[in-house]
């Protein structure tokens, strides 16, 4: 597949208007959307705006390539964009960008459609290339330049291999490199060719390993690990390191391996840089607990992996109640086949039964690496079995965890003949072992006395201290729509669930629903205060935010901060204090309009969402100033 048949003159803008980065951003997803390349506008946007927190896309030279994969492509496209002028992008070396690819690839996207993307973003590494792109005056003089470009690659990339096969003669030693970025569409790619390129004007033996959307490529051997003089992994995610134990290695965010690719060579000839041990990072990562960003980072990662199953498992269960509240229960009278299968699969039986320990796995793992997380897990599922919840799951995954690492140090002074038991065998016998042993005798039972404990005040809760409860949850969802803080408030009301009570889940529904929705109402009724981008992407709230996906409203927020979170604090907590006030409860562990018909009172609960989304678009439309 040729980097042509997803980028179009339908999707070519050759004069950007725009002057800002969000603006270009709004710019090319709108041209995108036009096209009739995305199933939705905002939702992509964003992704986009998620993946641009992460790290600048401005990548320099010139260049942004903005890029998400998503849902909300509904045909992976590229939207090109040229500004004459520039724009200040907050891109690497801090200069305007003149060249915009936009790369849009769906979650069901192939590994051709990712490695033409990928291809993009190698290509953009020619000085030539993008002199050639910037002087082009049409649409279809862009499509012949990349054509034209890519042929040239082609045949590059044909002559050098036959070059390898021939043998050639490099006097400057060994290095190998592994890049890896978040989404691994664009800077996995481009670092690798950047190092690739430098390495063979240095006359370097080089290879590189990427670590991409389509997987593992070019993947480096236990042997030339061993014959290499060092090792460069310019990642911005997580690689596997274990295999670099006794190197040296060079440790450097992804960006660097694009702009520092001759710094970073002569390092790596020079082995000036530390032998890499598992020690070494686990007194990183001990670092960072003592000042409480590591805990944050492994809680994080356990609760970002347990969601999809909280997601996924509670519309089946919400499915269920649709036959009957007891239709699931064979002793009952509403007794439906499919209710039961849908709530065996949803619920304690399935997706709900793994929350506990997926949690603590993932905590684990992200603590102790890859050998954490068998004894985290196991550890979670103790807990679970003990009803010691979600409690018990975070103790079992912080303990998992930091017992393999101090395994790890045990074991560091074994042979160098050993290395190869100690994944397999050592770590999680011994793992689960000793967090099996302090779950069961010491862990436990105190946990689910404590668990038993918020279960009973969960379900004392009245009057003044419910209605503040709501306040919080609610206002909680809206303060980083989907972020961590919002995570909190949604895993506090399922723990709530699992502790049999139905009011906090609801109030945190209601609190999520809210942003979105506000938002949709403030673009219909204040149009003046809204671009006219605003306003088509705001009709998608109405959408998003009925689906209970707070993300629509994270573009908003993106380019008014102050005004539209304070806005949606406030309507969302509104929102929530009201649901338990009106004691609404929710037996389903999801949100949005499909679980309406199954609160008690969805009369009351969606006037307590209306309330909030009036309050939240009755702010904004105040506070916002009006568009010129």
């Amino acid at each position: 597949m040729k980097i042509t048949d997803l980028l179009k003159l339908d999707t070519i803008i050759i004069d950007l208007q725009s002057v800002s980065k969000q603006a270009v951003i709004d710019e090319l997803s709108g041209k995108l959307a036009d096209a009739d390349r995305l199933n939705d506008v905002g939702a992509f946007k964003a992704a986009i705006l998620k993946r641009e927190e992460q790290s600048t896309t401005g990548i320099g030279e010139g260049i942004a390539i903005p890029h998400a994969k998503t849902s909300a492509v509904k045909v992976p496209a590229i939207c090109f964009g040229k500004s004459v002028n520039g724009v200040d992008y907050e891109s690497l070396d801090g200069m305007p960008a003149h060249l915009f690819f936009m790369i849009a690839a769906s979650d069901g996207a192939n590994a051709d459609h990712l490695e033409t993307l990928s291809r993009l973003s190698s290509l953009l590494m020619d000085e030539q290339f993008r002199a050639s792109l910037i002087s082009a005056s049409t649409g279809e003089e862009i499509i012949e330049i990349i054509n034209q470009k890519e042929m040239e690659a082609d045949a590059a990339e044909e002559k050098e291999l036959h070059a390898t096969e021939s043998g050639s003669d490099h006097k400057n030693g060994k290095v190998l490199a592994v890049t890896a970025c978040p989404t691994g569409i664009a800077h996995t790619y481009m670092a690798a060719d950047a190092l690739k390129a430098k390495a063979k004007e240095m006359g370097i033996d080089f290879k590189v390993e990427t670590n991409g959307s389509t997987g593992i490529k070019n993947a480096l051997t236990a042997a030339e690990i061993a014959d290499a003089d060092a090792i460069i992994v310019a990642a911005d995610k997580q690689v596997e390191m274990d295999r670099f134990n006794g190197k040296h290695v060079i440790i450097v965010p992804v960006a660097q391996g694009i702009r520092k690719t001759e710094e970073l060579l002569t390092r790596a000839i020079k082995q000036d840089a530390p032998v890499y041990k598992g020690s070494d990072k686990d007194k990183s990562n001990e670092a960072d607990s003592k000042s409480g960003l590591g805990i944050y980072k492994h809680l994080m990662n356990g609760v970002s992996n347990m969601l999809p199953f909280v997601v996924g498992g509670g519309i089946l269960i919400a499915l269920s109640f649709f036959f009957g509240i007891e239709a699931a229960d064979p002793a009952n009278p509403q007794y439906n086949p499919l209710a039961k299968a849908l709530s065996d699969i949803g619920g304690g039986n399935g997706a709900f039964f793994l929350l506990v320990p997926i949690l603590a796995g993932f905590i684990a793992s992200s603590i102790a690496d890859r050998p954490g997380f068998a004894p985290g897990m196991v550890g979670g599922l103790l807990a679970a079995q003990a009803n010691a919840g979600f409690l018990g799951g975070l103790i079992a995954g912080f303990l998992a965890g930091y017992v393999v690492l101090l395994l790890k140090k045990v074991f560091s002074k074994l042979p160098h003949t050993l290395e190869g038991i100690k994944p397999v065998l050592l770590y999680p016998v011994f793992g689960m072992l000793i967090t099996g042993l302090i779950m069961i005798f010491l862990i436990n039972e105190p946990v689910t006395a404590i668990n038993q404990g918020l279960t009973n005040w969960l379900q004392g809760l009245s009057g003044t201290n419910a209605i503040f409860l709501g306040l919080i949850l609610g206002g909680m969802m809206a303060v980083d729509m989907g972020g961590p803080i919002n995570k909190a408030a949604f895993t506090f009301g399922i723990a709530a669930i699992e502790a049999s009570s139905f009011g906090p889940h609801a109030a945190v529904m209601a609190g999520g629903m809210v942003p979105p929705l506000g938002i949709a109402l403030a673009t219909t009724f204040f149009k003046s205060k809204f671009s006219e981008t605003e306003r088509k992407s705001g009709f998608t709230n109405y959408f998003m935010g009925a689906s209970f996906i707070t993300e629509g409203a994270i573009p908003f927020a993106a380019a008014d901060p102050l005004r539209v979170i304070v806005s949606s604090v406030i309507g969302a907590a509104t929102a929530g204090a009201l649901s338990m006030a009106f004691h609404v409860t929710l037996p389903a562990p999801h949100g949005g309009i499909f679980v309406i018909p199954l609160v008690n009172h969805p009369v009351l609960y969606l006037l307590a969402i209306l309330i909030g989304s009036l309050i939240t678009a009755l702010l904004l439309g105040v506070w916002k100033k009006k568009q010129p």
